[in-house]
């Protein structure tokens, strides 16, 4: 990883655009109160009114602005060259099973590696890794295959490593999800990972990203709650939910207009009603939605009930930020949190321009 301590380097980057350094460092102007990359196009500063950041919340939290030619709390990871690097990679071979000596081989340094995963996706490339072998086998499971094809097309060495991944996934053994359940489970993958959606034939009751640790968790509670197995397959609804996020994630429609069960306290409901309400683009402080339920005092509460939510950017909690604007925590991890937003700024954008013409 770059020294944010080494002021001459950084400044030597920022005057060349090294697009090394994207994902790496951001420079806050003092003079002007703005944050940006260091390829930035806009006039370079002078050195002494440079001061260096890891990521877009440390900037915020010092009390700088986002830039808004080079938009710094955009994707930066997609530009850093390592990370670039062994998605593709995995991407090209998605049941490969990796491992530190391969990283080690390629002339890399694991744990940067690891480090610079964590920072921008919330994981580290070998969970990646694991996580798509896992993908491979439940498809194959979905269509019938046998445990044996599911365990080499996901890349495990053994049946029981297969079962354990599996179990520490969904909470069930691979075996008690291909009969006969009330939910069906699948995988949807995303510009942002792989996600997990749960539906019946009438509504959406589950998706969540699938290294979210509370996810093995969340479906037991859903299949005790329902009295019945959750099981491999699709329905409709998740068709629908597949086709919405596709429509999402390229620009064409940010409602993820879907039919959901919610699953929850009176209170909780109230608040992801609420957050079904904010319009992409926008986004509301806890305080804010405490007063809209009429509950004003009850900000550790609604703060709660948003991370209680298992109905990932369909109840759009990632539009809930800090009251001084600043993000805060998401569950899903905060670079998810500022790609989404940063994404939903198009859609805010597009309505100004169709309320100017009209």
């Amino acid at each position: 990883m770059r020294d944010l301590t080494d002021h001459d380097s950084l400044y030597a980057a920022l005057l060349a655009r090294d697009p090394a350094y994207e994902g790496v460092a951001l420079v806050g102007v003092t003079s002007t109160g703005i944050f940006c990359r260091l390829t930035c196009p806009a006039r370079k500063p002078r050195p002494e009114n440079c001061r260096w950041f890891a990521d877009p919340a440390q900037a915020q939290a010092a009390g700088f602005r986002p830039c808004l030619r080079c938009r710094p709390q955009g994707a930066q990871a997609e530009a850093h060259p390592l990370i670039v690097q062994l998605t593709r990679a995995l991407e090209a071979a998605p049941g490969r099973r990796w491992s530190e000596a391969d990283l080690a081989a390629r002339g890399l340094d694991p744990s940067t590696v690891r480090r610079l995963f964590h920072r921008h996706h919330g994981q580290s490339f070998l969970q990646m890794a694991r996580a798509a072998r896992l993908r491979q086998g439940m498809a194959t499971l979905h269509q019938g295959g046998a445990m044996i094809e599911a365990q080499l097309d996901s890349g495990f060495d053994s049946a029981s490593g297969f079962r354990q991944a599996f179990r520490a996934l969904f909470g069930h053994a691979p075996h008690e999800m291909q009969g006969g359940a009330d939910l069906r489970a699948d995988w949807i993958d995303t510009p942002l990972g792989g996600m997990i959606a749960i539906a019946d034939d009438s509504a959406l009751h589950l998706l969540e990203f699938v290294d979210r640790k509370a996810l093995p968790q969340g479906l037991r509670r859903l299949s005790a709650l329902l009295g019945g197995r959750i099981g491999l397959g699709r329905t409709h609804v998740i068709d629908r939910t597949e086709a919405a996020l596709e429509h999402f994630f390229v620009g064409r429609d940010g409602r993820l207009d879907l039919p959901v069960h919610l699953h929850g306290t009176a209170f909780q409901q109230r608040v992801w009603r609420e957050l079904l309400a904010i319009p992409a683009g926008q986004t509301r402080s806890y305080r804010q939605l405490a007063a809209v339920i009429g509950q004003p005092t009850a900000v550790r509460a609604v703060a709660g009930a948003n991370g209680a939510n298992r109905l990932a950017l369909v109840v759009p909690c990632h539009r809930v930020i800090g009251a001084d604007g600043t993000m805060t925590g998401y569950a899903g991890g905060l670079w998810r949190k500022e790609k989404l937003i940063a994404l939903e700024a198009s859609y805010r954008a597009e309505t100004g321009k169709s309320r100017n013409k009209g």
